[in-house]
């Protein structure tokens, strides 16, 4: 719990306007351990991860926690801050194997393709139908040219009729993809502009208008900084 404790504050707060919901300590226990098991000495792409759940596989096997984990993780995020942080802790501890590319989903995949298997918790899609689940997915399959497995993050709750209806009540669940083929298949990545995809993408009335979050550079990482706080100072006698 201490290791996730530090991969906790180093992550970004979330932004609710795309969607952002961050797992719990005790789940991220219970998914980095069996996504480090599931991706085993592999090439790991993460497609957006405001979870860390990139960080916490590699950090997990780097300190001996975990006796198994990805050799290498890559992730893709459009969120500047989040890029940052993976940067930022990966030098810290020297994670040598965890790297990050700034990437908005809906732009062409920028490669490599190389990668053994791919993860991602999408946005849950509760007023486009899931759309903002296919388009994360399509991508991860994309890094993978088609021949690689897959996990994806998505709602899973049977008593309602549309569990993403109600984000604060959601269960989840892991859905673990497996290619028809082992065969690579190289294909041309597109940019994503149909406007029937794009409704409602991050939630409903939010469509895509940002490309990337970008991020104020600050040099007092780690530390609070002096927005967050007033300093009620102690009476001194005159």
């Amino acid at each position: 719990m201490n290791a996730i404790s530090d991969v906790i504050q180093n992550r970004p707060a979330p932004l609710r306007e795309f969607d952002q919901i961050y797992m719990k300590a005790g789940d991220m226990v219970l998914q980095a351990e069996q996504i480090a098991r599931w991706a085993d000495k592999k090439h790991l792409a993460f497609i957006g991860d405001g979870d860390a759940i990139s960080i916490c596989c590699v950090y997990l096997k780097h300190r001996g926690i975990l006796p198994y984990g990805p050799d290498k993780v890559t992730v893709f995020d459009f969120d500047e801050r989040m890029c940052k942080s993976v940067e930022r802790f990966a030098d810290a501890e020297r994670l040598v194997s965890l790297s990050s590319v700034l990437y908005n989903c809906l732009d062409p995949f920028p490669g490599p393709t190389d990668f053994d298997c791919f993860y991602t918790n999408p946005p849950w899609g509760a007023s486009n139908q899931g759309e903002s689940v296919k388009v994360f997915v399509e991508r991860g399959m994309e890094a993978t040219e088609y021949a690689g497995e897959g996990v994806v993050v998505i709602a899973d709750d049977p008593e309602l009729t549309w569990p993403k209806e109600v984000l604060a009540s959601l269960h989840s669940c892991n859905v673990f993809l497996a290619p028809v083929s082992t065969g690579r298949r190289p294909t041309e990545s597109l940019r994503i502009d149909d406007p029937v995809r794009l409704e409602n993408f991050y939630g409903r009335e939010k469509t895509p208008r940002v490309r990337y979050v970008k991020e104020r550079a600050r040099l007092d990482y780690g530390k609070a900084h002096e927005s967050d706080y007033l300093l009620d100072l102690l009476e001194t006698a005159e």
